[in-house]
């Protein structure tokens, strides 16, 4: 047991000065008022979505299929709301930004290794964006993973978040004496925001085998249940 609070304790502790270092260059080069990511904003048509610089697109309510495009969407299932979600990644051969997207860690966001998906309704209009941290990214990143979830607040404003923290049970318990299971949700004129963050092991897991992740989904404000 003190070997595994040594690990995490040192994990936690290695954490925080990295996220100084990487947060506020990788904030500024997407921090802009024109987009949510990238090209990508909420509300843009399929004519106006990019034709280079991403690749493998597929549906994400049926990762067998695989789709050339954007403008394949309408295969994808729909979901309850009627929107078709589209996964992709970015092309390591395109890539505008190389300092936090280097082709050999895949696709990054603000330093996380991450899976993007595009939300689009039956007129082809991007309705949601959504942003999960890679589960199977290396163990020096997926350490990193609940960090995105700061990155992410300090992007729309750290004001007017309405958070829900779950406690230690069941199958979380505190990692290195941190435990972190909380979702929250914020809402502007033109966004509405969810964002959930984890981190915590399962009782009888080796420490090195733990939940670190944040989930991201970027709505219109007119989404909003």
């Amino acid at each position: 047991m003190t070997a595994r609070r040594s690990f995490a304790a040192a994990s936690l502790a290695a954490l925080a000065w990295v996220f100084l270092l990487v947060a506020p260059a990788c904030l500024a080069a997407e921090n802009t008022d024109e987009s949510d990511l990238r090209e990508f904003r909420i509300g843009m048509t399929l004519a106006d979505l990019p034709r280079t610089g991403y690749r493998d697109f597929v549906c994400v309510a049926d990762p067998e299929h695989k789709l050339a495009d954007w403008s394949g969407y309408l295969a994808c299932p729909a979901d309850a709301g009627g929107r078709r979600e589209i996964g992709f990644r970015y092309d390591p051969g395109a890539n505008p930004n190389p300092r936090y997207n280097l082709p050999d860690d895949g696709t990054k966001v603000a330093g996380h290794p991450v899976r993007l998906s595009l939300l689009l309704s039956a007129a082809g209009e991007v309705v949601g964006l959504r942003i999960t941290t890679d589960p199977d990214a290396a163990l020096y990143l997926h350490k990193k993973a609940f960090l995105l979830a700061d990155q992410m607040m300090a992007r729309y404003g750290r004001e007017g978040w309405h958070c829900v923290k779950a406690a230690p049970g069941g199958d979380a318990e505190p990692l290195g004496g941190v435990f972190m299971r909380e979702h929250c949700e914020k809402t502007t004129e033109t966004r509405h925001l969810v964002l959930d963050r984890a981190l915590y092991r399962r009782p009888g897991e080796d420490a090195r085998h733990f939940v670190n992740s944040t989930a991201i989904l970027i709505e219109s404000a007119a989404a909003k249940p």
